[in-house]
């Protein structure tokens, strides 16, 4: 997943809410997301839509049938064009949490459930600015956190993982630098001395396009990995392709998913280029439900 600033947030217009309010939404958050048939659970990172705002991505989910999300920090953060790093900053640490509740509800009443936040820790945050992020994603009603983050960082991010119980699955891309998550070793290497919170959001494209076996490292970590993204992509540092036409194992992870009944959700994360989101969305589901069948 590319790092970019985020577009456009939905503009809600909740009222505030009461004491029974808050314990419905609780309650709506513990829902487990529904397995497909062959019991793996299929989502979404709502990057996938990020030509839309987070309105208009929950109707295209809705019309996908897809009722479990990993959600893009851009449906969330109201920044767009060139961001000034101290602006971000401010406002993190000064938005209510009702921003967040708020989001959660909206999704939540549409019967979508938000099981992760894309919440991508580098080295330049603040330990205000982190620890904030495991209070957005508390509202938010995630129980895990994603993040496009640097290695060296999952020292700095793990008290605060393990102070609000939540998983931050490091999120992995194809380019071989220093202190970035692209080789198996980086991933132990982050790991390393670490709490069972930090672990891994493993990008099976892009882990495959770095010439990686995803199928044998989910096999040998699996209990650290907490969310696959799903894409297509060739060997050689190829490019993102339409499903069934890259390197990528997708068939062969979706059936270690099932074979091995794992609840790790398996997130279509659409990268490609295509003509039309929705209608390429749709492509991908068909795609991987065929695969697990």
């Amino acid at each position: 997943m590319a790092l970019r600033p985020a577009r456009r947030v939905i503009d809600l217009q909740i009222p505030m809410y009461t004491r029974r309010t808050f314990a419905n939404l609780l309650a709506v958050s513990a829902l487990a997301a529904k397995p497909t048939p062959g019991g793996v659970t299929m989502g979404a990172q709502t990057y996938s839509l990020r030509d839309r705002d987070a309105g208009k991505a929950i109707l295209a989910l809705k019309e996908l049938k897809i009722d479990t999300v990993e959600m893009w920090s851009g449906h969330a953060e109201p920044f767009s064009g060139r961001v000034d790093r101290e602006e971000v900053r401010k406002w993190r640490l000064s938005v209510p949490l009702s921003h967040f509740t708020d989001i959660r509800k909206k999704f939540n009443d549409n019967g979508i459930t938000i099981h992760a936040y894309n919440y991508s820790f580098r080295e330049d945050f603040t330990d205000p600015e982190i620890a904030r992020g495991f209070e957005f994603a508390t509202a938010l009603g995630a129980t895990v956190i994603t993040a496009s983050s640097n290695v060296s960082t999952a020292k700095k991010v793990d008290p605060f993982a393990k102070k609000a119980k939540i998983r931050v699955g490091m999120h992995n891309h194809s380019r071989i630098v220093a202190n970035e998550f692209a080789t198996p070793e980086n991933f132990l290497a982050a790991m390393n001395g670490m709490s069972k919170y930090i672990c891994i959001n493993l990008d099976i494209g892009h882990f495959t396009a770095a010439n990686f076996d995803a199928v044998d490292f989910l096999n040998k970590w699996h209990k650290r990995i907490v969310t696959l993204h799903i894409k297509d992509r060739r060997k050689n540092q190829g490019p993102n392709v339409v499903f069934g036409e890259g390197d990528t194992p997708i068939k062969a992870t979706l059936q270690w998913l099932k074979t091995n009944k794992s609840q790790i959700p398996a997130n279509i994360e659409y990268e490609y280029k295509g003509e039309d989101t929705l209608a390429e969305m749709k492509r991908c589901i068909e795609f991987m439900r065929k695969a697990v069948a």
